[in-house]
């Protein structure tokens, strides 16, 4: 494997060993399995060298203040959150979402993967027990959980804000709110807790542990199976190449961001307008209609670039006027799109 490989594991790659995509939760057979692989998986080694620091900084004071069983359950309920977090806020939208939308949803299905679900729930366990039990803490402790945490917490939503590209902010709020949660409910270990209560967590902890190797069995079992929605006619079970749907998975992806973009450009916002072209032109057609598709889109959006910044009301109302006509094609476009993933997609791994 290439260093850049390391770097960035191939999205099939991902795919292929569990991680997060609606498309395959979405389809039948269900797999259902992929809200819970993905806290396991990373897109490269720093992504995992990073995370696995977090976790080395957080993870001990879970562990001593509840004990390995419990860090376990936060660990794995705090994952599945964030991943059923991620599952729910990819959207199809026509309209811009507006900077909090495009902070929490996602108007394309690609793979996610990550611990950074479970490391924001770990904070939130940390946050809550800080507040919870503020009385019984010294004053050390006081400042490195409960407020003392909001820091941490305001900076990494912050990254996660202006990385909203490629960070997965819905996962990271998932994982928060169900770690401050179960923090709620779930009581910290103390010197004088009952062995049979021990006794039930310990049970909890095997059938989380439990759980995630029946799910990573679920991936190997299915790890060679057809793509769902995407079989050959029924005289051939053969997959479809990887390569195929990936192509697929990728030109949707860059349709969907340049769609966008060109919304928020009708609507004033003209900053990524030129990211939506490039876009467009680095990823590749599945087939010629497809093509012809993505070069309309293309044309649309150079066409709503500003061509002055005369404030002239004369020129103003003009380009008003032009806004409109582009959304009339932009919308003439977009069922054009529909028909041609409801006719062709289908065959690139869409239903």
């Amino acid at each position: 494997m290439s260093g850049q490989s390391l770097l960035s594991f191939p999205p099939v790659v991902l795919v292929r060993y569990g991680a997060k995509l609606n498309f395959f939760i979405d389809q039948q057979p269900h797999q259902w399995w992929r809200f819970v692989t993905p806290m396991f998986l990373h897109t490269g080694v720093i992504h995992l060298a990073v995370n696995m620091y977090s976790l080395w900084m957080l993870g001990p004071y879970v562990e001593k203040l509840y004990g390995s069983a419990k860090f376990v359950f936060f660990w794995v309920i705090t994952g599945i959150a964030g991943v059923v977090a991620s599952y729910l806020t990819v959207i199809t939208s026509s309209q811009p979402l507006g900077v909090f939308g495009r902070f929490i949803f996602k108007t394309h299905d690609s793979p996610s993967a990550g611990a950074s679900g479970a490391l924001f729930g770990l904070i939130g366990v940390l946050f809550v027990f800080g507040i919870k039990f503020r009385n019984e803490l010294p004053e050390g402790f006081k400042r490195a959980f409960g407020t003392g945490l909001l820091p941490v917490i305001v900076l990494n939503l912050f990254i996660g804000f202006m990385g909203q590209g490629f960070i997965d902010n819905a996962a990271h709020l998932g994982g928060l709110f169900s770690g401050a949660a179960l923090a709620l409910v779930v009581g910290y270990r103390r010197p004088d807790g009952s062995s049979g209560f021990t006794m039930v967590w310990r049970m909890i902890q095997v059938a989380c542990i439990a759980l995630v190797l029946i799910c990573f069995a679920r991936v190997a079992q299915h790890y060679t199976d057809p793509i769902p929605g995407s079989q050959k006619p029924a005289e051939s079970t053969a997959p479809v190449p990887d390569s195929e749907a990936m192509t697929f998975l990728k030109f949707a992806k860059a349709m969907n961001d340049a769609q966008e973009s060109l919304l928020n450009g009708l609507k004033g916002d003209n900053s990524t307008l030129d990211q939506g072209v490039t876009g467009l032109d680095q990823v590749e057609s599945p087939d010629p209609k497809s093509d012809q598709l993505r070069r309309k889109l293309r044309d649309l959006l150079q066409r709503a670039k500003p061509t002055s910044a005369s404030a002239d009301p004369s020129r103003k109302k003009a380009e008003e006027q032009q806004r409109q006509e582009l959304f009339t094609e932009y919308q003439s476009w977009k069922k054009e799109y529909e028909d041609w993933l409801k006719a062709s997609g289908k065959d690139f791994g869409q239903k």
